[in-house]
């Protein structure tokens, strides 16, 4: 019934995703009665057929648009773009291609706190220069979520990596079923099947370090 209701508003976007009980919420506390995975499958199944017969089409895990409307935003972190984090609470991502790194940044969370750190320049709480292994794991995480996935190109210019280095975990993942590799010449577009994409958190565990 709710997206029943979304989509009288006749939205370009829809996010539809499965509610997640986060600490710190009154759910996490007071949890609501929530369906079991059987129903839970059997209305995702349902949901994504509405949205495809209301002509909202899928390219991300919870994400369906209107053609022409994908989430320009969204998208830059799914294809692990750079972003600048202004303000308090905010994150960034700042790729560096002459010393090949990429780093994380996250400021002071309290408006108060952020503040009174800008007099002092000390706004930023954390700063971590992403390890190789992270960086890929990083990198498969945002992209794997797009249903059309990404090239062995993209992976070399977004990561400064070799596709060697996840050769491994990619192999066996074709084995599974869980991805599937597209070849054009020398441009291979790897995405994750139907089967992958329903299973995602597995499929990346392969990607572990």
């Amino acid at each position: 019934d709710d997206l029943r209701m979304a989509v009288t508003f006749q939205p370009c976007h829809l996010s539809w995703y499965q509610l997640t009980i986060e600490p710190n919420t009154l759910f996490y506390h007071q949890p609501p009665p929530l369906p079991d995975d059987d129903l839970l499958w059997d209305m995702q199944i349902a949901g994504q057929r509405y949205l495809a017969e209301q002509g909202y089409l899928q390219y991300e895990v919870s994400a369906y648009a209107k053609p022409g409307w994908r989430c320009q935003h969204n998208l830059n972190y799914w294809q692990f773009g750079d972003y600048l984090g202004i303000g308090a609470g905010a994150h960034g991502k700042i790729s560096d291609a002459s010393l090949g790194t990429i780093t994380r940044l996250s400021k002071q969370r309290h408006p108060h706190t952020y503040l009174e750190s800008a007099h002092t320049g000390a706004v930023v709480i954390n700063c971590t220069t992403l390890r190789v292994d992270d960086v890929s794991l990083e990198f498969m995480m945002n992209a794997l979520r797009l249903l059309e996935g990404f090239t062995n190109q993209e992976f070399t210019e977004n990561t400064g990596l070799s596709m060697v280095c996840i050769e491994k975990p990619l192999q066996q993942a074709y084995a599974r079923g869980w991805l599937v590799k597209e070849s054009n010449g020398a441009l291979q577009r790897i995405r994750a099947t139907e089967t992958g994409m329903r299973f995602l958190d597995e499929v990346l565990g392969l990607f572990v370090p």
